[in-house]
């Protein structure tokens, strides 16, 4: 059967391009080889959240007494219920994108797909049956997986992928976290709040080095007053697993150490599922390891684009989803504008949480921006003191010249809904008195924010 469009992977990019190509008028089909939602909503985002929640939850209740409420007898991590939680949580959004689908009419053909020409598609099913779908447009949103170096071989029992840290058959007792990007953080984060003795292991100098290194700076202090071991200038040089444990050999300014654990997990990053999928028979071009896209993703066959974690971007679940949809409005005639690549959210659900968005500090320097920067702790906030949650802080970052908004960068409770809000004020070229003038309810997190650009003008701050 011949589609208007034929998009190969379901995940936030695959099934948001599908179902806004129906609504745009285009007969639509996903090809999927396993679980509808891919990545994301199966072994990624939703299910990683969902078991943070249960640890902020146990630490919530450890903490009890803090809060005037007395609890009696010893309160104890399920981890077996909090991997099922996460599981069932994780079903129930994929079976959710079986009703969308349903709902827009997208068709869904399961099977790995791989591109035999520019308008076909060969569908390999379950069963190894093979046939065969045509399209007069592909998207090709395969998503990514766990990155594996050499000297980390993942084995699925003792060296292991985020997949993996999702379903343990029981908590461990130590484990050993290599990389501390938002998959590391969290997990370690997870993992140490329930009670397993974690090292986190960062190659650079800060954890989560991508964000401010004020940021970088808190969370691993945050990090290490949970008594999480925390080593950065530290790499991995290689695991012995022949024993009860594994023996990790660490390599620091100091020299080498031998660390053990029970389990090591390998958080360094994903690698694109670009192989097998047809792109070298057609010729299509790679750079650097990922799809070479235009502004609206069209590869260099015509008929055929790529969007999400095989292309150059953000590795994110909303970066894909924005993708997807800016994509299929090129395709339908629309005219959309191209993702602003300069303008997008990151962030990583610890606790304390971070919401970035724009320039770093450093990175606004090196741009040859003069800038002013505004900075409120809450420990200086009311709802913060009364919800218990004084750890973090809102930075913002302007251009002195014209008071445009260049970046923004918070660490603490809830500060991930409270991100979006930067956003929309750096799309629309929100200035610093802008921001100042805005009223914000009181009491809230959110007025750090006000006041924040209230301190990088030298104006009177409200507490």
């Amino acid at each position: 059967m011949n589609y208007d469009l034929l998009v190969i992977g379901s995940g936030p990019g695959g099934y948001v391009a599908a179902i806004r190509a129906t609504q745009l008028g285009l007969k639509t089909a996903v090809i999927e080889k396993s679980e509808l939602g891919g990545i994301c909503l199966n072994w990624g985002c939703i299910p990683t959240k969902s078991l943070l929640k249960s640890a902020q939850v146990f630490d919530y209740m450890k903490h009890a007494a803090d809060y005037g409420v007395t609890i009696e007898g010893e309160v104890k991590a399920d981890f077996t219920k909090m991997v099922e939680r996460s599981r069932g949580v994780a079903d129930g959004m994929s079976k959710g994108i079986q009703f969308l689908f349903k709902k827009n009419k997208v068709e869904v053909i399961q099977g790995f797909g791989k591109l035999k020409a520019k308008n076909t598609v060969e569908v390999t099913d379950a069963d190894g049956k093979v046939s065969e779908v045509t399209a007069t447009n592909i998207i090709l949103a395969t998503g990514a997986r766990s990155k594996e170096l050499p000297n980390l071989p993942q084995d699925g029992k003792k060296i292991i992928g985020y997949r993996k840290a999702l379903t343990l058959e029981k908590q461990p007792e130590s484990m050993i976290i290599v990389g501390s990007g938002a998959i590391g953080s969290e997990f370690a984060y997870f993992y140490s709040t329930i009670g397993t003795k974690v090292t986190l292991v960062e190659f650079l100098s800060t954890i989560v080095p991508n964000e401010d290194e004020d940021v970088s700076k808190q969370l691993g202090r945050s990090f290490k007053k949970a008594k999480m071991n925390v080593m950065v200038n530290s790499s991995v040089e290689s695991v012995d697993t022949s024993g009860d444990k594994c023996k990790v050999t660490i390599k620091t300014k100091k020299g080498e150490e031998v660390h053990e654990a029970d389990i090591v997990l390998s958080a360094v990053g994903v690698t694109p599922n670009i192989e097998g999928i047809g792109i070298e028979e057609l010729g299509i071009e790679l750079e650097n390891g990922k799809v070479k896209v235009n502004d609206f993703y069209q590869t260099n066959v015509e008929g055929v684009f790529a969007i999400g974690d095989i292309v150059h971007g953000p590795a994110l679940a909303h970066v894909a989803s924005a993708e997807g949809i800016t994509c299929v409005e090129k395709i339908a005639g629309e005219k959309p504008s191209p993702v602003d690549y300069n303008n997008i959210p990151g962030c990583t659900y610890t606790i304390p949480e971070i919401g970035s968005v724009g320039m770093t500090e450093k990175a606004a320097k090196d741009a040859g921006y003069d800038i002013k920067v505004g900075k409120f702790p809450f420990t200086a906030s009311g709802k913060a003191s009364a919800a218990g949650t004084k750890d973090g802080f809102v930075k913002l970052i302007f251009d002195e010249k014209y008071g445009e908004l260049l970046g923004a960068h918070l660490i603490g409770a809830n500060v991930t809904e409270m991100i979006a809000e930067l956003v929309v004020a750096k799309k629309l070229e929100t200035t610093g008195h802008e921001l100042i003038k805005a009223i914000h309810p009181h009491p809230t997190m959110s007025e750090a924010i006000m006041e924040a650009a209230a301190a990088a003008y030298g104006e009177v701050i409200h507490i």
